[in-house]
């Protein structure tokens, strides 16, 4: 799995959702819990309980006045993975055919095939432009044509890709939607917990980075002065060497002019941090992002990115 999908296959399960919901309010004994989320039967309720308690989201606590009885109670990490869940089920909220609902059998297709998709790069692929199954066959040939075909359908489907209208002759090719563009918004948040609260998850690599800009560069709000090019790059620690990904932007009368995975050379701007001081940009807290070049093109980039990601989020 790679990084972030971790965590949204988590969430597409509606009885994790309902415990922690539930036990934000209080701790709360088995016998309560089960009661309040709809009496789920008592192995597959303490199945569940044992997955969470094990990424540390749920605690377990041992009752000191009646031996052997157990509450639950959520953990902080617990209470970071709910603020996750609300930007995932705004997200859901606006479907292109009507609200879905998080824990519903529609909101599982579409986690699937989010997180299918994310984990083959076919997102990334489809980011930096429309193609068809058989060059996204070329792009990506670790997936088998079969495999690529049925997660494509999935994806179309659901409302993540459609056919590109400028395409002519009788090749088809999948472009992502604007709905695809703004899920940026919760993988983000998931890439952002597992990094802080589940260390053993995936790390986050170049394909994430790239296709995280990619992305998001149409979402973008920009003054409608802006001019310029700006590098927006993410540090990553490869042994004891730094590596970087990202993507290059170019805007014209504040307007995205293009948008490419290549950093090199010299652009008048730059953004660069880690993942972690990336995710606390976007959350608006401390953080040791580093902005040069002609600033107000920088942090115009930098400050259209945040809204993009957060856009609709709870904070």
């Amino acid at each position: 799995m790679r990084t972030g999908s971790h965590v949204m296959s988590l969430l597409a399960v509606s009885l994790n959702v309902q415990v922690l919901e539930a036990l934000d309010e209080r701790p709360l004994a088995l016998a309560e819990l089960r009661r309040q989320i709809g009496h789920p039967p008592v192995t597959t309720m303490r199945s569940y309980l044992r997955r969470l308690t094990a990424l540390q989201v749920v605690d377990r606590r041992q009752e000191a006045d009646f031996p052997g009885s157990v509450s639950y109670a959520i953990t902080d990490p617990g209470k970071d993975l709910l603020a996750v869940t609300a930007v995932l089920r705004r997200w859901l909220v606006e479907a292109p055919a009507g609200p879905i609902e998080l824990g519903d059998l529609t909101s599982k297709s579409v986690i699937k095939a989010l997180v299918d998709g994310w984990d083959t790069g076919i997102i990334r692929a489809l980011a930096a432009r429309p193609l068809s199954l058989t060059e996204l066959d070329r792009v990506i040939p670790t997936v088998t044509y079969p495999a690529l075909e049925r997660r494509l359908t999935a994806m179309r489907q659901m409302g993540l890709i459609e056919p590109d209208p400028e395409c002519n002759g009788r090749v088809v090719r999948c472009r992502v939607t604007d709905w695809l563009r703004r899920a940026v918004g919760p993988l983000t948040a998931a890439v952002g917990w597992e990094r802080r609260s589940c260390p053993e998850a995936a790390a986050p690599g170049k394909l994430d980075a790239e296709a995280t800009f990619l992305l998001a560069a149409p979402l973008l709000d920009l003054p409608a002065a802006l001019q310029g090019s700006c590098r927006l790059a993410v540090e990553f620690r490869q042994g004891s060497e730094l590596a970087f990904a990202g993507a290059t932007i170019s805007i014209v009368e504040g307007k995205v002019d293009s948008c490419v995975s290549r950093i090199e050379g010299t652009p008048d701007a730059w953004v660069t941090g880690s993942v972690l001081d990336w995710f606390r940009w976007v959350r608006g807290s401390e953080h040791r992002i580093e902005l040069g070049g002609e600033l107000s093109v920088a942090r115009a980039l930098a400050d259209g990115f945040r809204d993009a990601l957060m856009a609709g989020a709870a904070t």
